[in-house]
């Protein structure tokens, strides 16, 4: 799988160096070997702010509150989509920014490969594979 991770240049020095040592790329190409996703088809990740996401919020799901990570499926060929996440929210939500980051970015693809977790059944197999795609943290149940 192809991954661009696009940093916002309202990052601050923290946030970027917590969004490099989460590794990002690395992490999501090897969920999308694990998970029989195309060598060829792309993902994009946009690190963010607050700012940035509640704007994005209430453009594409009309709530004005900012909001931690959202997924951007695409149906076409070769693109799984785009994921956006709050690097400030990310840090301030969990003690472990960087694992925090891993878990955002693991969520965010799910979403975009067809995930979801409206349904207590849905919400176990994604919580499921969330744990298998990142063994060595933690995973709340969603």
């Amino acid at each position: 799988m192809r991954v661009s991770v696009l940093y916002d240049s309202s990052l601050g020095a923290s946030a970027r160096r917590a969004a490099s040592a989460a590794a990002l790329g690395p992490l999501l190409r090897r969920c999308g070997d694990d998970l029989g996703v195309a060598v060829r088809a792309t993902v994009t990740v946009r690190l963010t702010d607050d700012a940035t996401m509640r704007d994005l919020n209430r453009r594409f799901l009309s709530i004005d509150e900012p909001t931690d990570v959202l997924a951007f499926p695409l149906h076409e060929a070769n693109r799984i989509g785009d994921i956006a996440i709050s690097v400030e929210r990310a840090m301030s939500q969990s003690a472990d920014g960087v694992a925090e980051l891993r878990l955002l970015t693991v969520h965010g693809l799910l979403h975009c490969l067809g995930h979801d977790h409206d349904e207590r059944a849905r919400a176990a197999t994604m919580t499921a594979v969330t744990r298998r795609l990142l063994p060595a943290q933690t995973v709340p149940d969603l």
